[in-house]
């Protein structure tokens, strides 16, 4: 396995740029009218983005925000 160092150089700059157009896109979010009502896919967003700054959670980030946006099993 690869130490920190090593995967940090090989993905730091898109890691950054993906942060920078979520960043962009709720920024166009942000500056658009309000349709009156929450939508949901926004809060699916925010609660996406704090488990990713969640210094907690330390395993299968991507597995956690997969279950958020897929369709509930009935």
């Amino acid at each position: 396995m690869a130490d920190q160092t090593t995967v940090l150089n090989q993905c730091f700059l898109d890691c950054r740029c993906m942060i920078l157009e979520i960043a962009a896109a709720l920024d166009r979010v942000d500056r658009a009218k309000n349709a009156g009502k929450e939508d949901m896919r926004l809060t699916q967003l925010h609660q996406a983005i704090r488990v990713l700054i969640d210094p907690s959670v330390k395993e299968d980030r991507s597995g956690r925000i997969l279950t958020m946006f897929s369709d509930p099993i009935d």
